[in-house]
């Protein structure tokens, strides 16, 4: 259970949550061993699942196959080795993957099926392009100081790129990395648009992008900031949230968009809802782990989790009154990355069924399955 919100009325709170809290049942129905690496990032598109790992790869997996029952060792659909720097981060728009490294590049990727539904990842450009850096790096204008002895244009990442995000429209692309910058591309020419400098005062470790362009980055300064672009302007501070008191390793947007999510190295998830268009306030604080949140994923009216504790928590929220649903267990490691999806192949009257995809430091990705009643 988690805690409450605190108010006259906790009792009835405390009765309400027991009123929902209906039984869950959980399975690992799949587990793919990796290649010695940790597991750092995973996304969907189309009929596949990709993989990004430490040692530079990206894997793709057909999601049927993953509910199978044969040994998934060491086998997989497909493969690319994709750079100088691991995969810190995945995302995709409808026939492109976007891979973030740490060798401060972004990668895109086009998804490309041949005459045998065999699917491979053909690159198609690293961003910055180099009509972009050939551009700003002629305009004196265009460098920016980003250590003491070394100059760069705005539109390089100068450390690992640690997140990515794509607009509802999948025209926009949002990056940030431990350099400290929030930068936005166009995913039509690949041209970076703006780079928000010293958005934080430490690396950033996390973002998420509202379906109206708002933005929310999460640092290991403690700091959430929470930024908005007005036209014909760029992205400009709307609020910082401080609640938390360790560094912020991951966000996420409830499937409303009324409540954003926060996870960070104190071992507390926190709830935060707009109060009014330009401030937020926290709602709730989720504890159940025993240390760092390390990733989170929504689905429906569900929170997933994983933790440095080598768990992963299913959480319901209803009428602002959270709950867990279930501990998954199952990883010898830390749990890097989750992305989580309704399942369709099990429709039922009486249950909704969920699929939770899962990576760690343990090389392994695993498959869950969730099943909660309807009533």
């Amino acid at each position: 259970m988690s805690h409450l919100q605190t108010s006259n009325s906790q009792d009835e709170s405390k009765f309400q949550c027991s009123y929902y809290h209906l039984p869950a049942t959980h399975r690992c129905i799949s587990t793919i061993q990796g290649n010695n690496s940790y597991i750092s990032s995973l996304v969907i598109n189309g009929k596949s699942l990709y993989i990004g790992s430490s040692n530079k790869e990206i894997q793709m997996w057909k999601r049927d196959r993953l509910r199978s029952e044969f040994d998934h060792e060491n086998v997989s659909d497909g493969m690319t080795i994709t750079g100088k720097g691991a995969v810190k981060s995945l995302v995709s728009s409808v026939d492109k993957i976007f891979s973030a490294h740490q060798d401060h590049k972004i990668r895109v990727w086009k998804v490309n099926e041949n005459e045998t539904h065999q699917h491979k990842l053909i690159q198609l450009a690293t961003l910055p392009t180099f009509s972009d850096r050939t551009l700003k790096l002629l305009i004196p204008k265009n460098h920016v100081q980003v250590s003491r002895h070394k100059k760069s244009t705005w539109v390089h990442h100068d450390d690992t790129v640690s997140a990515l995000a794509m607009s509802r429209d999948n025209l926009l692309l949002y990056s940030v990395s431990w350099d400290r910058t929030l930068k936005i591309w166009r995913t039509t020419d690949f041209k970076c648009l703006e780079s928000v400098a010293n958005a934080h005062d430490d690396a950033i470790n996390a973002l998420a992008v509202s379906s109206n362009g708002d933005v929310y980055t999460g640092s290991t300064d403690k700091k959430i900031k929470y930024w908005r672009k007005s036209t014909g302007e760029n992205h400009s501070l709307v609020t910082t949230l401080k609640k938390h008191k360790s560094g912020i390793n991951a966000l996420a947007l409830s499937t409303n968009e009324n409540f954003l999510y926060s996870g960070a190295s104190d071992r507390c998830i926190m709830v935060w809802e707009k109060s009014d268009e330009d401030n937020m306030v926290e709602i709730d604080t989720l504890r159940g782990h025993a240390k760092s949140i390390m990733c989170l994923s929504v689905v429906s009216d569900l929170l997933c989790s994983g933790s440095a504790d080598e768990t992963i928590r299913i959480w319901r929220g209803i009428d602002k009154c959270y709950f867990c649903l279930a501990v998954l267990e199952g990883h010898r490691g830390p749990v890097k990355c989750l992305i989580s999806e309704t399942d369709q192949s099990h429709p039922s009257d009486t249950s909704a069924s969920y699929l939770v995809y899962s990576g760690g430091l343990d090389s392994e990705i695993k498959v869950w399955q969730i099943c909660i009643p309807l009533s």
